[in-house]
């Protein structure tokens, strides 16, 4: 319970930073929608490449993580997760996509 008060208590003084993700966050949405259809399976092949890069990352922090610190263990873990189910699934989309291109 400590941790999550340390936790927040770090979103206070980081509070720029916050509004900075935030921000980025509704940018990418913008930049994102706005690309046009034959460019979706070039992009999502950077996003896998832009995930593995994450998994990694997390496998890396989490490794240098103390034993004890069961919050930074859970968040790792479901960044692993989440990043790896991202890559699948998009590696599954471009799969699909490039079906389309392929003659019958």
């Amino acid at each position: 319970m400590e941790q999550i008060g340390n936790f927040l208590a770090l979103l206070g003084e980081n509070e720029q930073m916050l509004y900075f993700v935030i921000l980025s966050i509704f940018v990418g949405i913008e930049v994102i929608g706005g690309v046009p259809t034959i460019l979706h399976t070039p992009l999502m092949s950077g996003a896998n490449a832009i995930h593995g890069v994450v998994i990694v990352g997390a496998i890396f922090v989490m490794l240098n993580t103390a034993a004890n610190d069961y919050l930074s263990l859970t968040l790792g873990f479901f960044a692993v997760l989440l990043g790896t189910l991202n890559v699948v699934g998009g590696f599954v989309v471009t799969d699909r996509m490039l079906e389309m291109f392929k003659k019958k």
